[in-house]
């Protein structure tokens, strides 16, 4: 008995040696986890790809991750990267000249006054977002410069992921430390969670940019490209959506006096845009899994915390996949115990309806 407590001491004490060299790697190494993260996402996306390539074409590994890595680059970042520099020049100009926003905003909130009766934006309140936009731009610039650090190190670990995909799958499958169905489950289930949080969330904001770009060239909105950008982004917000873009956009219209424009912004952004969410969402329902709102409101408030903007994708990827390693914990260890449980009930119930020895 003795020897059995000590070799469960001995392996809870490596066990806890190996946690606190975990923590400390992690607490030094943080910085580079979005990127991480990242890589972990793209490899997802460039798997069977990459196994296709080289088991079926015989290509060698190297070429194929570079050709894989290639394209991401130039279908997914060189896109995003390019909406990114828009939208950071604009922000730019906006904090450089925050003073004539300010007056702008003045005198829009005093012509919504007299037209409609409301006042969106009291003297002090008009002051604060003077003093935030001159405060944010740093902020900003040092958030663009994170992120482009991060997919730095992400290309650089997904491509020893790609080129050693195999092996690492094989060795995560060996040392995982649950049964062969939680772990081919896990593998299935993480697969759902990348495309649906990391890919299928900008996605679905990209359609609806498009299809609000289509309102504001129609409608002759000003600078419909920008605003194009603008909704791409905050389409990925929960709950308002797209919305923060053209609501605020139609009341301005119809604050300057341009009535039809305004009332067409908004119509054709509550039914076209909202509706092309719905549809956009429809069709890639066999693609990407149906993630709860809350998971998406509480994943961006933590992500954007974590990581800063690139947070809007990984914040609600984080949440989806611990929920993910609860139910799989209550999958292998918990049902174990109760049917243990449920085995030594009906055990003693077998024994206690024995007739009793002669």
């Amino acid at each position: 008995m003795s020897y059995l407590d000590n070799d469960r001491l001995k392996q809870i004490g490596f066990l806890l040696l190996i946690l606190f060299l975990a923590i400390l790697l992690f607490k030094e190494l943080y910085v580079f986890f979005p990127g991480f993260l990242g890589a972990v996402t793209m490899y997802v996306a460039c798997r069977k790809w990459m196994f296709r390539l080289v088991e079926v074409r015989k290509w060698k590994k190297s070429p194929a991750a570079a050709l894989l890595m290639t394209a991401s680059f130039l279908v997914i970042l060189l896109p995003i990267g390019a909406l990114v520099n828009m939208l950071s020049s604009r922000v730019a100009y906006a904090a450089s000249h925050s003073g004539e926003i300010i007056n702008k905003a003045r005198e829009f909130n005093e012509r919504l006054h007299q037209q409609m009766g409301i006042d969106l934006l009291s003297t002090q309140q008009l002051q604060k977002l003077q003093d935030g936009l001159t405060a944010f731009l740093p902020g900003f610039l040092g958030a663009t410069f994170n992120t482009l650090t991060a997919i730095a190190i992400m290309y650089f670990i997904l491509y020893f992921m790609l080129v050693n995909g195999r092996k690492m799958e094989e060795n995560l499958y060996e040392y995982i430390p649950l049964r062969d169905e939680n772990v081919e489950r896990l593998g299935r289930e993480f697969n759902t969670l990348v495309f649906a949080n990391a890919l299928g969330i900008p996605l679905i904001a990209f359609i609806q940019g498009v299809v609000s770009l289509i309102g504001y060239l129609i409608f002759g909105v000003p600078q419909p490209f920008f605003w194009f950008v603008v909704t791409c982004f905050t389409a990925m917000l929960p709950v308002i959506g797209a919305a923060a873009v053209y609501v605020p956009m139609g009341v301005y219209l119809l604050a300057a006096g341009n009535t039809w424009q305004g009332i067409a912004v908004l119509v054709y952004g509550f039914g076209v845009v909202g509706t092309s969410d719905n549809i956009s969402r429809f069709l890639l329902a066999k693609k990407i899994a149906d993630v709860h709102p809350l998971i998406t409101i509480f994943g961006v408030i933590i992500g954007v915390n974590l990581f800063g903007f690139i947070g809007l994708i990984f914040g609600p990827l984080l949440i989806s996949m611990f929920i993910l390693l609860l139910e799989i914990y209550s999958n292998e260890y918990l049902v174990k115990r109760r049917d243990r449980r449920r085995r030594h009930e009906q055990e003693a119930a077998a024994q206690g309806n024995q007739p009793a020895a002669d």
